[in-house]
């Protein structure tokens, strides 16, 4: 549990750096084994920002933040980034990023040559670095394997097996919101077709919800939204179910059994102890997940037969990658 900063210097508590990379921030926190002591947060700049601009801010706050709380670079254990995209760990290259626009960016090269620090440095896909924090010290803590859904402007995965993020053998990664549920669905912005991202982000979800309140205008839906369709938002779309609008049951309804199938993939895949989800839909908890439950369990092979494991929502929230970057050393 994350508790107060503690006393920099005791015996076997050791200080670490994670640094979670986001389209719109850059998160970096000081880590110790009570949690996070301390936080800075870098606004990403527009577009005409190069990665190695944002490098060099990300390096000096890093610097920054272990001064102003007296660490010394020297004795910081190691310093870990979480990344969206495609990430090669073993080279410290971001091989490509769609939401930072980032192709073959030598991230922890420049990030060694800014600080001039001998310190170890470790660089993890975003999704994976939360799943880890989540098995460190949230959600799936004491499990060995779990698997992190994130339901935000897309849906990225993590994979744990044996307390380790799990990437496959090859460069990159376990891109869980990149299996097509739907033979020739919804084009995705990856170029395939009937992706899980396509029909259970929070961007499906909205859409969707857009489209039929723009059909039924006397719907909860808009009268919540105060009559402007495009303020129609997960927050909206799951009250106006709560109300029992038959609007909103209509898009719940199917967003729950898209997400289903995904789930039960998942499950007969790698048969995890736990499935977290995160994201900005993951604020419903157990309205989310008890039906979910419900509908993954009646699709998971062999059914009650075998061992469904319990879908759980993030404990750690938007702490979760900064704790996981900081252990990936």
């Amino acid at each position: 549990m994350l508790g107060t900063a503690p006393v920099y210097g005791e015996e076997g508590n050791e200080v670490r750096v994670g640094i979670d990379i986001g389209g719109m921030s850059v998160k970096i926190g000081l880590v110790d084994k009570q949690g996070i002591a301390a936080k800075s947060v870098i606004k990403t700049a527009s577009a005409s920002q190069t990665p190695y601009e944002l490098i060099e801010q990300m390096a000096d706050a890093v610097s920054s933040l272990l001064r102003e709380n007296s660490v010394e670079p020297e004795s910081c254990e190691g310093i870990g980034i979480a990344c969206p995209g495609t990430v090669d760990a073993q080279s410290g290259i971001v091989a490509y990023s769609n939401n930072l626009g980032w192709e073959n960016v030598a991230i922890l090269e420049a990030m060694r040559e800014r600080m001039a620090v001998s310190t170890p440095m470790a660089l993890a896909n975003d999704a994976d670095a939360a799943a880890l924090g989540e098995v460190l010290c949230g959600a799936a803590k004491g499990k060995d394997s779990a698997v992190l859904l994130t339901l935000g402007t897309g849906v990225g995965g993590g994979v744990i097996m044996n307390r380790k993020i799990f990437s496959g053998f090859l460069r990159g990664g376990c891109e869980l919101g990149h299996m097509a549920i739907e033979r020739n669905g919804r084009r995705c912005t990856c170029g395939r077709r009937g992706c899980l991202e396509m029909y259970a982000s929070a961007t499906a979800l909205m859409e969707h919800a857009r489209a039929v309140a723009a059909e039924h205008p006397q719907s909860l839906l808009c009268t919540l939204s105060g009559g402007r369709i495009s303020d129609i938002d997960g927050k909206v779309i799951f009250e106006a179910r709560k109300r029992n609008d038959a609007s909103a049951g209509l898009v719940v309804d199917e967003y729950l059994e898209n997400l289903s199938i995904g789930i039960a993939n998942i499950v007969n895949i790698f048969r995890p102890e736990i499935v977290i989800l995160g994201g900005g839909v993951s604020a419903q908890k157990e309205y989310l997940t008890r039906e979910l439950q419900r509908r993954v369990e009646g699709k998971c092979f062999g059914g009650t037969h075998g061992q469904i494991p319990p879908i759980v929502t993030s404990e750690l929230g938007n702490d979760a990658g900064i704790i996981g970057a900081a252990y990936l050393m």
